[in-house]
């Protein structure tokens, strides 16, 4: 498999590293980078034996099969129906840029006409497959996750004491911290969908790390998952979990037996 990739921050040089350097995707490589600074990117395909492309649309001209997006939700609404359009598959990290169903619809589409497929990461959680198993029968009822980061990880957030900092649905979850809740939406693309899924944020300086407390009611059954992850190195903004789920992802794409 090549594999092509727009932006070069933390997850980016993480897969970068995984599959071109250890080698831990066998048969496969990224062949290009993308990233809006193409200095930094010629500078990180130097470091990782790949080739820096002054434009996606020179990226996808390549031979590449599946494009990996490890930018923002800006990048995603700006190049996946192009991406999507000149028939190459689609991994995307910021998922936050499908709470809008209009656009998830019109990539679902795009999908469908061009017989490319999107991959969504788990992230740095878990449960899915049970809220999966739920909605396939119309019965799951509720779904909730409560965020706690370190202060640092929370843009405005006050660096002495616990803060709640949101508490509502996941698609104004979204809106109001772009670069901090993917996990919501992730579940609400597998649950009830993002107006339906409460997300309470909290800021504590009394923690190191991100956790995510997952609840989940239906005819199954009661769901509760607690899920504490070590951030990136030098971003605390991400959970290293995150990063990980990427590397599984393509992994399993072309396994020939999937669990889940």
């Amino acid at each position: 498999m090549k594999i092509g990739l727009i932006g070069c921050g933390n997850i980016g040089k993480f897969v970068l590293q995984s599959v071109n350097i250890n080698g831990l995707l066998p048969g496969s490589r990224i062949e290009g980078v993308y990233s809006r600074h193409y200095d930094h990117a010629n500078q990180i395909a130097s470091e990782f034996v790949t080739n820096a492309y002054s434009s996606v649309s020179d990226l996808l001209q390549s031979d590449i099969d599946l494009v990996i997006e490890a930018a923002n939700i800006y990048v995603v609404k700006d190049y996946a129906p192009v991406i999507l359009e000149s028939g190459k598959d689609l991994l995307i990290i910021s998922v936050g840029a499908l709470a809008e169903l209009a656009f998830y619809e019109q990539l679902r589409q795009l999908c469908q006409d061009k017989k490319t497929k999107i991959y969504l990461p788990s992230g740095a959680i878990g449960g899915l497959d049970v809220l999966k198993a739920a909605m396939s029968v119309g019965q799951l009822d509720s779904v909730s996750i409560t965020t706690r980061k370190p202060p640092q990880a929370l843009p405005g957030a006050p660096l002495d004491s616990e803060s709640i900092l949101f508490e509502g649905s996941a698609s104004k979850a979204i809106a109001l911290f772009p670069q901090n809740i993917n996990v919501s939406i992730i579940l609400s693309l597998v649950g009830l969908g993002a107006d339906k899924t409460n997300v309470k944020i909290i800021s504590d300086p009394g923690v190191a790390k991100n956790s995510h407390c997952i609840e989940a009611a239906g005819s199954f059954g009661r769901l509760k998952l607690q899920v504490e992850n070590d951030p990136m190195p030098n971003n605390p903004k991400t959970s290293f979990l995150a990063a990980l789920s990427v590397l599984s992802t393509l992994k399993s794409r072309n396994e020939f037996i999937q669990v889940g």
